[in-house]
């Protein structure tokens, strides 16, 4: 089964907005640890490519998914010549994979399906692909609570994933953040009005959300249950998917520094209207740079690992699993490791 690819606005609703400048990678943020560009490279099977985001089952399993609709498990003991074997395919495109702690199966975030679950043996349920009276069209990342509800992002009610460039140039908040309820089956609105809401994590008391904004590179906080937002920094690269280590920190895999280009172009609508219907080569492009960084639960820096010379490209999906540090990308055709001590 093959889910319907949604098409995209051909053009972007642009307006005039000031210009930007991203935070400079200095103090915390310089370049000291460059260890992402000696990660270990553990391939997906060829012919699939993009394994956006990885997870690390109770058993110690390793989960990912390719663009393709494939979900992928490595054993524990995978090392980089391990083939890892086919779990599911959804007939879409996994983002976001979670492990749900009360039974291990996965919760996936299907940007074309919506909100799936995936239990071991490949069996898939459909969770949610509806929200507030509107289809979920770019399901991308979780949050499992204690009590099985599951937060998760709706980046653009606008463009599907295979435009994700488009809402960048179109910079306006198309995105929600939704929750489901397992007892009821219902899917609630959150939150809606952010810009390109991507990763999410719950605080460890469950009393609030920690959300990335890829679009507007930013950290913010969400309370619990009211949504109520608090902006917590501004970050000197594009953030995608975030992990909670447990201890109150969290992850975030920081796909490429922020584009100098497609800062100056914000005050310039018709320019941006005119990139978005441009070839992709020739719109404003990821730097081939990956940072992973720590962060507590105010959104303070504690840890940022560079890879600068591009050894390992458009990391999106970032996850600990004891020393180990886990790296997916959006791009790439493997998922990446790197110890942490």
């Amino acid at each position: 089964m093959t889910v319907p690819r949604p098409p995209a606005p051909w053009l972007i609703r642009a307006v005039k907005l000031p210009a930007t400048t991203p935070p400079p990678l200095v103090g915390p943020w310089a370049p000291a640890d460059t260890r992402l560009d000696q990660v270990e490279i553990l391939p997906v099977p060829a012919g699939s490519r993009g394994p956006e985001d990885v997870a690390v089952g109770p058993h110690g399993h390793v989960y990912s998914g390719t663009e393709d609709g494939r979900i992928w498990r490595w054993p524990p003991d995978a090392h980089a010549g391990t083939a890892p074997d086919l779990l599911a395919e959804t007939g879409g495109r996994p983002l976001g994979i979670e492990v749900d702690p009360r039974d291990g199966s996965l919760i996936v975030c299907d940007a074309y399906r919506g909100l799936l679950r995936v239990t071991s043996d490949g069996a898939i349920t459909d969770l949610a692909h509806r929200a507030g009276g509107r289809r979920i069209l770019f399901c991308n990342n979780a949050a499992i609570a204690s009590d099985g509800s599951v937060y998760f992002t709706d980046s653009s009610h606008r463009f599907p994933v295979s435009h994700w460039r488009r809402d960048l140039l179109e910079h306006r908040p198309n995105g929600r953040v939704l929750v489901y309820r397992p007892g009821s089956g219902r899917t609630e609105v959150l939150a809606e009005g952010f810009y390109f809401p991507n990763g999410v994590a719950l605080t460890p008391a469950e009393d609030a959300l920690l959300l990335c904004e890829t679009v507007a590179h930013r950290l913010v906080r969400l309370s619990l249950p009211d949504g109520a937002v608090t902006e917590l920094c501004d970050l000197p690269a594009y953030p995608d998917n975030m992990s909670p280590v447990g201890d109150g920190t969290y992850w975030l895999a920081l796909a490429s520094p922020r584009v100098a280009i497609a800062e100056w172009l914000l005050p310039h609508p018709m320019v941006r209207r005119i990139a978005a219907v441009l070839p992709t080569r020739l719109q404003p492009q990821p730097l081939p740079y990956v940072i992973a960084a720590l962060v507590d639960g105010d959104g303070t820096l504690l840890r940022a690992l560079h890879g600068p010379a591009g050894r390992y490209q458009m990391a999106t999906g970032v996850r600990q699993h004891g020393d180990t540090l886990w790296l997916g990308s959006l791009t790439g055709t493997a998922i990446a490791r790197i110890p942490l001590t």
